[in-house]
């Protein structure tokens, strides 16, 4: 999940963007701006979280219910953004294996890392629940979540890192398919795509299969797919939908939306349409050169490091049981200073996971690699927020 930290210097001409398709992969410009949105979802993701572990009391929750209750919504954006990120930044002839290196060295030391952190909590702190052998092997190599007991075993969020694990070894096949297909047939995938979603999501909601569909890797497959497919119209200079400021609008409408569905799965049918429209709509704003908030600086930096505040923010959270209790619910006062606390320690480790761990293993495991003169844009997966469960929801970015 390569990031993003600049928008082009000399922004294409506008008709190239829109009605010609873009220039050869080795020139594709990076996009800023999904790096940017990659943090706001992320921060969803750490707020949901904040209410699940109850810091505050009766009005400080409604607030918070009412601003981050939905925020499990966000990993539909993290998935289809991985989606978009994978079909924009490809190597046309990319080989499978030098594909899945580039994956594996993105995600899997941070993942290998939080993992350990939360084994070593296991073991020494309240509240912690220890694993199986076979969990944690289950865990390690990011299977987990194709069965549900298991699903937040060792850091609950990595159940999203399970599913970019399926859609990672799906690619090299989507890419092959997505290079044969012109703008009809990318059309026709994405409307497939969000068709496969609505069934998906009735499917779960009348319980037809025994295990949820929220965390199983192959039901969250069509919106990576989705992602992928509004990325080539975007090569293709053929996207035609709303600006940014409107694709916003109708991603804001959608995520209020959430909270008359039913929760899990089914909260995917509020926000596919508006996230399918964001994603594409941020990175034609950064391709025009158009006003777009997202690529700013400090937001850009902070998307470089969403990935691993993602991966740690949860296990702070459960670290705090150990001083502030379970369900504390505090006053408003004193629930924005735990809320405060707990945003910073996550936020300073994350800048350690982002500099001691996330770079230099990623410059170890492809230093056998030639450098690529293309820039690439935002990471690849994981950002995910969970339904509430007994110990507390799970969610990613990228």
């Amino acid at each position: 999940m390569t990031t993003a930290t600049k928008a082009p210097r000399t922004p294409p001409d506008t008709a190239t963007a829109t009605s010609t398709p873009h220039p050869p992969p080795a020139l594709l410009p990076a996009l800023p701006s999904l790096t940017g949105l990659r943090w706001v979802a992320a921060l969803l993701v750490f707020g949901l979280h904040v209410q699940n572990f109850r810091y505050f009391g009766a009005a400080g929750d409604r607030i918070l219910r009412w601003g981050f209750g939905a925020g499990a919504a966000g990993v539909s954006f993290f998935f289809m953004l991985s989606g978009f990120v994978l079909a924009w930044s490809t190597r046309p002839n990319d080989r499978a294996l030098t594909f899945w290196r580039r994956r594996i060295a993105r995600i899997l030391p941070v993942h290998l890392v939080t993992a350990g952190v939360a084994l070593l909590m296991a073991y020494t702190l309240a509240h912690q629940a220890k694993p199986t052998l076979r969990q944690g092997l289950a865990n390690v190599l990011l299977v987990h979540s194709w069965w549900r007991p298991w699903w937040q075993t060792l850091d609950p969020v990595s159940w999203s890192l399970a599913c970019e694990a399926f859609f990672y070894a799906a690619f090299p096949l989507l890419a092959l398919l997505l290079r044969r297909l012109g703008a009809r047939g990318a059309t026709a995938l994405a409307g497939a795509s969000v068709l496969a979603v609505l069934v998906l999501a009735w499917v779960d909601a009348h319980h037809w299969l025994r295990q949820p569909l929220y965390s199983l890797p192959a039901a969250r497959l069509p919106e990576f797919v989705l992602g992928a497919s509004v990325a080539r119209l975007v090569l293709l200079g053929r996207w035609r939908g709303p600006g940014l400021e409107a694709s916003l609008a109708l991603a804001i409408i959608g995520y209020f939306f959430v909270p008359q569905v039913t929760a899990g799965y089914s909260a995917t049918t509020c926000t596919v349409i508006g996230f399918s429209l964001l994603i594409p709509a941020a990175a034609v704003a950064d391709l025009r050169g158009l006003p777009s908030l997202w690529r700013h600086r400090r937001l850009v930096r902070l998307g470089e490091l969403s990935f691993a505040f993602y991966m740690i923010h949860l296990l702070v959270l459960r670290a705090g049981t150990n001083v502030l209790g379970t369900s504390p619910r505090f006053g408003v006062p004193a629930g924005l200073a735990a809320t405060a606390v707990a945003f910073t320690v996550s936020l300073g480790l994350s800048w350690v996971l982002y500099e001691a761990v996330e770079r230099p293993a990623r410059r170890l495991l492809l230093g056998g690699l030639r450098p690529s003169k293309r820039q690439s844009m935002a990471p690849a997966s994981q950002p995910e927020p969970a339904p509430p469960t007994r110990d507390a929801p799970a969610a990613a970015p990228d």
